[in-house]
């Protein structure tokens, strides 16, 4: 990858869809994460406005020193750079006690989580109508068009996403030259909905690398049945999640009326 000139072809359409879209500049929640650093990033090169906001919700006190250091970074290089900090953490804790009572706790968990997204998209499109700005989606190629790994209408709620076609390691290349903090760097990926420590590949059981191998191989028009071991296994999981995720990758499905009944 020519990465300096990817660099420069992301920013430059960036810029040209704020013009068009008459749009002052971006909105982006800033997570700790690489994906979040290098789009919030490559927004700032713009020169259009940039609001970055923190929305922690329970969240490890790492990624919120995490977010907090690049947004220090990107204010002191770039001066159309503003943030707030937005704590989500008594909404969704007043949400919960609003909510209808379970049996067992663990059933709702992955409801819970992907309401934490939810509550961030609310929070960007807040301040998107009120400064007239664009929210910015973080999601790679990986997670939008390969196993579907966020949360529809959370994270996946977004008017434009610079770096969807840019595979994870892509994601990392770029870091590197736009002088990323190397502790966001190393940090393993993670979504940071649950509290706790897990990372992406705890929950998917895949690396990205190996996420990555596997949408060549199916480019490539190999199957589950010619591989063995670790690759036959990484196959399935990267099947099982893209099918299971298949319903946000496409168009909301409209029932159609035929003519004749109306």
């Amino acid at each position: 990858m020519q990465t300096e000139k990817v660099i420069d072809h992301i920013v430059n359409w960036l810029k040209d869809y704020a013009t068009n879209a008459k749009c002052k500049g971006f909105v982006i929640g800033i997570s700790g994460g690489i994906d979040s650093a290098v789009t919030s990033t490559l927004c700032a090169k713009t020169g259009l406005d940039l609001l970055c906001l923190e929305m922690p919700i329970h969240q490890a006190e790492s990624q919120v020193t995490r977010a907090s250091k690049h947004i220090s970074w990107l204010k002191q290089d770039f001066s159309n750079v503003k943030s707030h900090s937005v704590n989500l953490t008594p909404v969704f804790n007043q949400l919960i006690k609003s909510l209808p009572p379970v049996n067992n706790e663990e059933d709702r968990f992955m409801s819970l989580a992907n309401t934490r997204a939810r509550l961030r998209m609310t929070s960007l499109y807040y301040f998107a109508a009120l400064e007239g700005y664009l929210v910015t989606g973080t999601g790679n190629k990986v997670e939008d068009f390969g196993v579907g790994f966020y949360t529809k209408y959370g994270d996946g709620g977004v008017d434009l996403s610079p770096i969807a076609d840019l595979l994870k390691t892509e994601v990392y290349d770029i870091a590197k030259v736009l002088g990323i903090n190397q502790e966001i760097i190393k940090a393993a990926p993670t979504d940071g909905l649950w509290g706790d420590d897990r990372t992406d590949e705890d929950q998917i059981g895949a690396s990205y690398p190996e996420l990555e191998w596997v949408m060549k191989m199916k480019e490539e028009g190999k199957e589950e049945g010619d591989f063995n071991g670790r690759e036959k296994e990484v196959f399935r999981i990267f099947n099982k999640f893209n099918s299971a995720n298949w319903h946000k990758m496409i168009p909301i499905p409209v029932c159609e009326i035929p003519i004749a009944l109306k």
